[in-house]
């Protein structure tokens, strides 16, 4: 077995944020500091992370939170930022952040020790919708917004088309349902750069038609079997 996959199933992370880790050296094979490619025999192999043995996660949990801003998608955080991390209750399990929203923005967010379902949910392949809410200051002209929907490049790359739907509108702002299928790093925002646009909230509101209601800022629970089939077969 590939040892990010290995270290998902232990309930570590995403297989994308395993190789990181792995990257960083904190991983071991019997003692020896592992790579990407490495593989591991479950069985008979002793891994460690941050000189802890791993074993794989027995029993799976799931939550949802609606993120506030002001905190980073991250279990630690180097410059001392506040982490979603803060906001969980005291829980007997060891969960994680499934994909991120920025430090500014709010919104859905998942977390579970489930690593086959961190990437299901994170991979760019399996095209999943995630739907925003997006405040922009003044107005957008509609080709601006055709050009959007249709792919803009930002970082080198252009991005896969999108689906945006005004809801409000007045000379102060814009109001819209965002919706895109990738998750790059500050996606919306530097879409709406490209036509001249500052967006001013963002808010994650949907992952497929599992939708956020019912929480205030800051506060999470737990996802219902319902819920995870759904997220499973997405």
């Amino acid at each position: 077995m590939r040892i990010n996959k290995f270290l998902a199933e232990c309930g570590i992370g995403s297989r994308r944020a395993c190789d990181k880790i792995i990257e960083e050296g904190r991983v071991k094979i019997n003692g020896k500091v592992c790579g990407l490619g490495d593989s591991v025999d479950e069985f008979h192999d002793s891994v460690t992370f941050d000189g802890k043995k791993l074993g794989k996660v027995k029993k799976y949990d799931y939550y949802i939170m609606n993120k506030p801003k002001g905190c980073v998608c991250t279990v630690k955080d180097d410059k001392d930022r506040k982490t979603v991390m803060d906001y969980l209750p005291p829980l007997s399990c060891r969960i994680y952040p499934v994909g991120r929203l920025d430090y500014d923005s709010e919104g859905l967010l998942i977390f579970t020790n489930d690593g086959d379902l961190a990437n299901r949910l994170t991979h760019p392949s399996n095209e999943i919708p995630k739907t925003y809410l997006v405040k922009i200051e003044g107005q957008v002209e509609e080709s601006s917004l055709a050009k959007l929907r249709n792919g803009v490049v930002i970082d080198g790359k252009k991005t896969k088309k999108s689906n945006i739907k005004v809801i409000e509108e007045s000379k102060e702002f814009t109001k819209m349902h965002v919706t895109i299928t990738e998750g790059r790093n500050r996606e919306i925002r530097k879409m709406f750069e490209t036509v001249g646009k500052n967006v001013v909230f963002l808010k994650r509101i949907k992952i497929g038609d599992l939708a956020l209601h019912g929480l205030d800022r800051g506060e999470c629970r737990k996802l219902t079997p319902e819920e995870v089939d759904y997220l499973k077969n997405v």
